[in-house]
């Protein structure tokens, strides 16, 4: 599916496209490589969304080529239809454009689709439009992007562009869309796709795709941008509270980890995560360490979130805490900051409810020296991201 946010409009002088079996009524989705148009089917009347791309080369890119080439890899490789995956019910090209008919997906207000004029597809980004999806929802949803990437995955194809624009409702179902970058797992670096949603290395594979889908499901924890990962904002005492809600942060941090061979191997490692209780016994001590760790870091929030506010003294803001990598200790003028339980806050943390004053914030990491990342007005800046340096052997 193209961007929902991006404005729909014919030019002056251009025409609707003549696709066969097929009337466009409308376009209701735009991107760089095509336009998806709400149609309906002149045989049946049944509405469906049809994505017209130009075979006309624009410059030494050839968008039809490339969409030919991801819905070819996807035909081949994909042995069954996936329910989370968006059904493609045909491919067909005429002398000006390549085309393909998928499912229509809900209105966005919840109501079956439609050809009237207010029609707007149900994407999970316009869902997140409202907040933060509720807990029930958040797993759900979480499930089933997972349950549709962990296919591709196994087929040996990546997504790489995995994005809530991209996970459409159809019959209340989430349905991972837009197969247009599909292209085999490899790890060379690629900068194709939307650039918030990739993982700092650039290596376009399965991890890449775990990366976004992380980023993905934080915002459905949160309802804030990907941007503010790893900050909890105003749900983060809801997050320390709920067992599931928890559980989701753990599963986004695990999986937007800065290093790749850090994060889950793929999506399906991820699924597993959040598929039925696992005995304590079954998982690994590093695994519980994390886990441990992270509850930590989150009910260190949740608790700072409680602080009352006095009058006369400084505002009180949240700041976010991140280092690479993670897991360092956090002092602020000296003072290390501490559960109620009197273990410290590690990153990434969001602290709450710290004065809006100039703090000196040193991390400390086990077996590295002491980073300084020197005085830093609390007024101005709300995110502070600092990389420790090896120490040099001796």
């Amino acid at each position: 599916m193209c961007d929902p946010t991006v404005p729909f409009r014919l030019d002056d002088d251009e025409t609707v496209p003549e696709v066969p079996d097929f009337e466009l009524i409308r376009p209701i989705g735009q991107g760089g490589f095509g336009r998806v148009w709400l149609a309906t089917n002149r045989t049946t009347g049944h509405l469906r969304a049809v994505k017209v791309i130009s075979l006309r080369r624009r410059g030494t890119t050839d968008p039809a080529g490339r969409e030919i080439t991801s819905i070819t890899r996807l035909e081949a490789n994909l042995r069954r239809q996936h329910a989370n995956l968006l059904t493609i019910h045909h491919v067909g090209q005429t002398a000006e454009h390549l085309f393909y008919v998928m499912d229509l997906a809900d209105d966005a207000t919840g109501r079956p689709a439609s050809p009237d004029a207010d029609y707007r597809a149900a994407t999970l980004l316009n869902r997140l439009g409202d907040g933060p999806l509720p807990v029930n929802d958040c797993l759900r949803c979480a499930r089933q992007l997972l349950a549709g990437l962990a296919s591709l995955h196994e087929a040996g194809m990546v997504h790489r562009d995995v994005k809530p624009a991209n996970c459409l409702f159809v019959d209340g179902q989430l349905k991972l869309a837009d197969f247009g970058l599909l292209t085999e797992a490899n790890p060379q670096i690629s900068r194709v796709g939307t650039q918030k949603y990739m993982p700092p290395d650039g290596r376009m594979d399965a991890r890449a795709d775990v990366y976004a889908a992380g980023l993905a499901i934080y915002e459905m924890v949160t309802g804030l941008p990907a941007d503010s990962f790893p900050r909890l904002g105003e749900r983060a005492a809801d997050v320390a509270a709920d067992p599931t809600l928890c559980l989701l942060v753990r599963l986004a941090l695990g999986a937007c980890q800065p290093d790749p061979q850090q994060r889950f191997a793929d999506a399906d490692a991820m699924l597993r995560e959040i598929a039925e209780p696992r005995k304590p016994a079954a998982e690994s001590h590093g695994r519980r360490r994390w886990i441990a760790v992270s509850i930590a870091a989150l009910a260190a929030a949740a608790a700072l979130a409680a602080v009352c506010f006095w009058p006369g003294n400084p505002p009180r803001v949240q700041v976010n805490f991140i280092t690479e990598p993670y897991e360092a200790t956090i002092l602020l003028d000296g003072v290390r900051q501490l559960r109620p339980d009197g273990t410290p806050c590690t990153t990434p943390c969001t602290i709450e409810n710290v004065s809006a004053e100039t703090h000196r914030v040193i991390f400390q990491h086990q077996g590295l020296p002491d980073l300084d990342a020197g005085r830093i007005d609390f007024a101005a800046t709300r995110q502070i991201r600092a990389e420790f340096t090896p120490r040099l052997a001796r």
